[in-house]
């Protein structure tokens, strides 16, 4: 059994290092691990920094060559994603890779093919902005009457799902609507969702959060759009790398 790890990064090289090691010393058992981490062409030194933790053998690093988005790095990063899991983790400090074990629990009791991480069970979390809060809830609600769900947090980083899911996958957006998009897809196939606690340690705008309001708008179109737009098939990805180490990788626009 393997865990892939994807991580979308831009401009975070005052928590890039740190995540990584956050990443490593989770204990996984006999689960195999590889860290999938796309650089979004960062303009501060976070290219540099991913150089050497390229190094580590169970580090793959591949960088755009001009930013395209969160959502375009997550569609990178599962194209060379070899795992039996897929986990998605922010680069920032604000989701502790300690609840790996919590997340992929029904996932491994074959409970779920699908797991979000919802920072609104009661786990414990530092005090949020209160319009981004009521933002949040306002998305997950409109997911929740559009996809006959009971959400809690649709905008969670943590999105953990089995490969049989990540094949019917039909990414396209490339920046903020990549959750709704993927929550909807995964909906739309027959997926339920399962939901676990976690903690939260949200940044401040002065440490780099990067989210608006306006971005809410992006995530109200996707939800509908999705929800009306037909699904293609999926296509065949053939996710393959050889070694460890630093590629550059032309993503589509």
């Amino acid at each position: 059994m393997k865990l892939s790890i994807l991580v979308p990064v831009y401009n975070e090289q005052n928590t890039i290092g740190e995540i990584l090691r956050r990443v490593r010393a989770v204990d996984l058992g006999d689960i195999e691990r590889e860290i999938v981490v796309v650089n979004d062409c960062s303009t501060d030194g976070t290219a540099e920094l991913l150089q050497e933790e390229a190094a580590h053998k169970d580090t793959f690093v591949f960088n755009h060559e001009r930013n395209q988005g969160k959502g375009a790095a997550v569609r990178t990063a599962l194209q060379h994603a070899t795992g039996d899991i897929i986990l998605i983790q922010d680069a920032d400090l604000e989701y502790d890779p300690r609840e790996y074990p919590l997340l992929l629990r029904p996932i491994l009791e074959k409970r779920a093919q699908v797991v979000y991480g919802s920072r609104f069970l009661g786990g414990p979390r530092k005090a949020m902005f209160f319009w981004h809060m009521v933002g949040n809830k306002f998305l997950t609600l409109i997911t929740n009457l559009l996809y006959n769900t009971i959400l809690t947090d649709m905008e969670t980083c943590y999105k953990v799902f089995t490969r049989e899911v990540a094949d019917k996958l039909q990414l396209k957006s490339p920046r903020w609507g990549f959750d709704p998009e993927i929550t909807a897809q995964i909906l739309r196939h027959g997926y339920r969702i399962y939901e676990v606690p976690i903690s939260y340690t949200g940044r401040e705008i002065w440490e780099g959060k990067k989210i608006s309001w306006r971005d809410g708008f992006v995530v109200l179109w996707t939800l509908l759009k999705y929800r009306f737009v037909p699904l293609k098939p999926p296509e065949d990805y053939s996710p393959s790398h050889s070694k460890p180490g630093p590629k550059n990788v032309r993503t589509p626009d």
